[in-house]
Parts: C-alpha cells; structure tokens; sequence
C-alpha cells in the first residue's frame, strides 16, 4: 500500500489531479467488499496527503497562484459537504459508470481544443474580474484574468464531483483552468494541489466524523497516504522538467484507460 501511494502520489502531481482518479478504480478491484463510502473515503484522505506535500514542493517553484488557490477552496465547500453526504445512496455499478464516464467527457474537452499553452490576452479590470500577474522562480511573469463567478461557480462543482467520486477533483480543475481560464499549465497544476489540499481534507473530515473513515478502511488510508507524502515530491520535481503538453498527454491516456476499465466493470460486472 506504501508503494502504491508513493506512485499514485507522484503521478498525482505531476499532473495536478492529487491521484484519486488513479486510486479509486484500484481501490474497486483491490477491496470489491468495500462500497463507494468506503472508496471514496480512503482516496480523498490520499488525496489530502498527497495535494498538501505537493502544494510544499510547489510553493518552493513559486508555481502556485494562491488568490485564486484560496478563492476556488472558499467556493467549494458547500460541493465538498453535499459529495460526502450523497454519496453513500449511489448504488456500486452506477457509481462505476458515472466515474467512467467523466473522464472521457474532459478528455473529449482537452483534445478538440488548440494548444493547450495558448494563453488569451487578458479581460479588462472591471468589477467582477480577477486580473492575475504571478511569476516564476525563473523570473517569467504571466498575466491572465478571469470572472469570479465563473471561478466560484467551478469550484462548486468540482468539490461536489471530487468529494462524490474521491477523485479530489484535479482532473476536472486542471483543464478547466487552462481551457476555460487560460491560465499556464505550470500554475494550473501548482495552484490545483494547493486548492485540493483544503478541499480534500474538508471531505476526509466529514468522512471521519460521520465514521466512514475508521477501522481496515482507515489504516489502508494511513499507508497509502504515507506513500503519497513522498510520491508528491518526487513527482513535483519530474514535472518542473516536463512540458505543458507532455502532462496534458499523460493525463489523457490515463484518463482513458481507467475510463475504459471503470465502464466493463459498472456496465458488465467484469
């Protein structure tokens, strides 16, 4: 369980996605007694380890934009609460096919889109607009902006899905930043683990509280989670030697992969 965190959590981010997507369809044929409580809990409070000792190794690149970090965490919370509250009702193979079936849609989003580095000139400061100048330790200043509402209204649907599928939400934060938001992929992923950081740990709290989280369920989240502080770091170091495009890539073939295992599973129970 140690080793596999360590490669969820490097993995993870690598790609800003904190490695729940990794973890819970591992988690499904690993423990097929446990259910999607279960599942969910374990890989949000991997998550959680995985997104603060990455959100570290980050901060050290300067690579995280933490006024939109700590505004996409604040707007979250009510989907991070609503997740962890619904998802004991969603049936096993329903709850398969539903996670199935996301990543493909993301992936369907990041391929008809140009490259994904293109960065849009930014919206005018107005009343409403986040405008974003933040720089690299290289010293390379980016500029870009966004409104907030969009901002707001993401992040509570991305806690709600995170929190709903243990998925800690990075595979639907990182795209939407670079493609709805044209932020840089470098700060897209940073600022990503920053914000999974608190949405993570605000569900692994509920879970804990309400006594999902407790027992085998909780000592496999401890050895995981040990691994994945160290996988955090190993993997922010890989990324700052990729390309933009290069995590893009890697994220779209592990998406479908785990897509296509996920739909045999919830579709035809192999």
């Amino acid at each position: 369980m140690v080793l596999l965190g360590l490669g969820v959590g490097a993995y993870g981010t690598i790609i800003g996605a904190g490695g729940g997507f990794v973890l819970v369809p591992l988690l499904l044929v690993f423990f097929p007694e446990y259910g999607p409580e279960e599942v969910t809990a374990i890989s949000l409070a991997v998550v959680w380890a995985n997104a603060t000792s990455g959100s570290v190794a980050y901060a050290r690149a300067r690579r995280i934009d933490y006024v939109t970090g700590l505004l996409f965490a604040a707007a979250s919370v009510p989907g991070v609460i609503a997740g962890a509250l619904v998802v004991g009702y969603v049936p096993e193979r329903l709850f398969s096919v539903m996670f199935g079936v996301l990543p493909l849609a993301i992936v369907a989003v990041l391929v008809t889109q140009r490259e994904a580095t293109v960065i849009r000139a930014p919206l005018v400061r107005r009343p409403g607009v986040l405008v974003r100048n933040v720089t690299t330790e290289a010293g390379v200043t980016y500029r870009y902006a966004y409104k907030i509402w969009q901002g707001v209204a993401l992040s509570v649907v991305v806690g709600f899905a995170s929190s709903l599928f243990g998925i800690g939400g990075g595979i639907i934060n990182v795209p939407a930043m670079i493609v709805l938001f044209h932020i840089p992929v470098a700060f897209a992923v940073a600022t990503s683990q920053f914000v999974l950081a608190f949405m993570a740990g605000g569900a692994t709290i509920v879970h804990l509280t309400n006594g999902t989280l407790a027992g085998e369920p909780l000592r496999q989240a401890i050895a995981l989670g040990a691994g994945a502080v160290i996988g955090a770091q190993i993997g922010a170091v890989i990324a700052r030697r990729l390309s933009g495009r290069t995590v893009l890539v890697l994220l779209a073939l592990a998406l479908v992969a785990l897509s296509a295992r996920l739909l045999l599973r919830g579709v035809l129970d192999v």
